[in-house]
Order: C-alpha cells, then sequence, then structure tokens
C-alpha cells in the first residue's frame, strides 16, 4: 500500500478483513503516523477508529523496500503527489509487479489517467493494471457498512484474483474490463460533486440537483464513449452509482469544498479549511485541457472550470449553466 489518507486505511482494513493469508506492506510518508501507528495500532490522522493489523516491521517510509516486498502495489495517494511520490521510483521496481490503482483523480500537469501515467513513464503493461472504482466512501468502510467496488482490468484473472483480496462480509466486488472508462469516470464524478456543492452553497435545492446530476452521467457518458468506445452500461454502479454518492453524501470532499466555493469562499480559503484533497479541483484543470483535443460537449465540466480558475462569479455561472441543462 502506498499512501497513509483515509481511503489508504480503509482498503488497508479491507484486506486485514479479508480471511486468505496474505502479508501486507505499508508506506506512508510521515514518521509520526508510522510510529504511532505501531505502538497504538491505529493512523492517528485518518480513520482513528480502525484497528491496523499490518505488523510493525512492514510499515515503513522507505518505498524501495516495501513495493520491493510486495507482489501487488496499490497506489492510494492524491493524484497531484503521485509524481512526488514516486520520484524516486523506477520501471525496474514496478518489473513483475501488479499495480492496482486506486487513485479517483488525474495527474497534473500530465494529464493522464493513473493507468496510463504508469504504463507510459514506467513501463508497466496495461494487463498488469488493475483499476479500484465505485460508490465507497472510506468512512463506511471503517463502519463495516455494506459496499461495492469495481475492479477493472484488461486481464480478467487478474481482476478477479484482486477481487478476491477484497471481498468481506461488507465488501462486494464486481469485475469490469473498462479501466480507461472506469478510471476517466471517477475523475469526473469529482468535478460534478464539486459542482453540485457549489450549486447547494449558492442555494439550489433538491429539484435541480437532480436535473444536474442526470445531465451529469449523460456527461460522463459521452466523454467515455469518445475516449474509449467500447459496450458499457453507464448506469452501473461503477459510473452513475460512484457519481450518486460523490455529489450527495455528506463524506465527500468534492461536495464540501464546491459547497465552500458556493457561499463565498476563495478556492484558497475553501482548501485550507477543508485540509484534504478534492481531487475535483484538480480534475477541472485537466479536463480542460484533455477536451480540447476531443471537444465533447461538457457545460457543467466548463462551468466548474470558470469558477474555480478563471475566477468567475459562482451565482452567475451557475445561472447560466441552468440554461443548458435539460
Amino acid at each position: 500500500m502506498i499512501g497513509g489518507g483515509s481511503w489508504a486505511t480503509a482498503v488497508i482494513k479491507m484486506l486485514s478483513d479479508n480471511l486468505t493469508e496474505k502479508e501486507i506492506f505499508w508506506w506512508m510518508r510521515d514518521a509520526d503516523s508510522i510510529a504511532h501507528i505501531q505502538q497504538y495500532r491505529h493512523n492517528p490522522k485518518y480513520l482513528s477508529s480502525v484497528e491496523i493489523r499490518v505488523p510493525e516491521r512492514n510499515i515503513s517510509n522507505n518505498i524501495a523496500e516495501i513495493i520491493e516486498a510486495a507482489d501487488y502495489v496499490v497506489l492510494n495517494v492524491p493524484a497531484a503527489f503521485l509524481k512526488e511520490t514516486l520520484a524516486s521510483v523506477t520501471p525496474a521496481m514496478f518489473a513483475g509487479k501488479k499495480v492496482i490503482s486506486a487513485i479517483k483523480g488525474i495527474v497534473p500537469e500530465e494529464n493522464q489517467i493513473i493507468g496510463e501515467f504508469i504504463h507510459d513513464k514506467f513501463d508497466v503493461p496495461l494487463s498488469d493494471i488493475v483499476v479500484i472504482s465505485g460508490p465507497c466512501h472510506a468512512e463506511e468502510v471503517a463502519l463495516e457498512k455494506l459496499s461495492y467496488l469495481t475492479i477493472a482490468s484488461l486481464n480478467h484473472e487478474e481482476a478477479g484474483n484482486f477481487a478476491r483480496l477484497l471481498n468481506t462480509r461488507y465488501i462486494k466486488t464486481i469485475i469490469s474490463d473498462d479501466i480507461f472508462g472506469t478510471e476517466y469516470a471517477a475523475v469526473l464524478k469529482n468535478i460534478y460533486a464539486v459542482a453540485s456543492g457549489i450549486c447547494h452553497g449558492i442555494g439550489y435545492g433538491d429539484n435541480f440537483q437532480a436535473v444536474l446530476i442526470s445531465n451529469a452521467i449523460r456527461e460522463i457518458k459521452r466523454f467515455v464513449d469518445a475516449v474509449h468506445p467500447i459496450s458499457r452500461d453507464i448506469k452501473e454502479s461503477a459510473y452513475l452509482g460512484d457519481l450518486l454518492v460523490t455529489a450527495y453524501s455528506q463524506f465527500s470532499r468534492n461536495r464540501t469544498f464546491g459547497n465552500m466555493v458556493g457561499k463565498g469562499y476563495t478556492v484558497k480559503s475553501a482548501q485550507l479549511e477543508m485540509n484534504m484533497i478534492a481531487e475535483g479541483y484538480y480534475a477541472a484543470a485537466c479536463m480542460h485541457v484533455i477536451n480540447k483535443k476531443y471537444q465533447i460537449d461538457m457545460p457543467i465540466s466548463r462551468a466548474v472550470y470558470a469558477i474555480l480558475y478563471e475566477k468567475h462569479s459562482p451565482q452567475i455561472e451557475m445561472q447560466l449553466l441552468t440554461e443548458k441543462l435539460n
């Protein structure tokens, strides 16, 4: 496991609660957090109620040692920090390993989803890349509330192998071969959750939110069908389900971030007060650049970009958006 945040902690819990025999190795940057977990068996910063059952010797801030020890490498840091996190990692260190993206974001500057970035920069075959997606908040995993995850890979057998490592009495898994569509959908739903939060902050009600999100899923479909045109059902939980939970849930950091912007916070002040990464902020800029190539009609994504990066008035931009929705 590469990463020490709430989702990394939640996946560690799933892996630990699964009865399959395995050894877990965990890299995190913060030495103080490592020492706390080794002594008290709880992450001091995220999901502190979760008991950590990883051997002390297997928790380290030496990323080379952690990757070398593992067969599966789960990437679970904010996308904005992935390049920095992997700065000392070489393609040879990933050779022969399965790389799992648990990151619902896009790499800034590179403007690539995680699978593309790992494939291009570290020569990892696409068949060795697995994507975790689906409507699943870390906070509910900590509470052991029933949740569903979609495990996607071009290698159906490998998707099944990793899915079995996550299956527990409170986690059900679904297999998919749509590594591109599920990753892009996970990126886009964060942008739409920011839009949902902005509208809530301004004062729009549930009726409008329903229209907003029904238009958002159509934007997702238009984009993923253009980028990777395969047969997929956009109503499946990896697409529509993930969008719904991120747009509506009290645990959604993207919705929370958008709500603050809608209420009048500057982007910077909202980020500082949250003290957590809202992937939708970075995704809005990346998707704006990517869509210059594809020219897909995406008025909601464009409106969020205008508010966050062009400093347009949230009230005016959303009022203009209302004329484009149906």
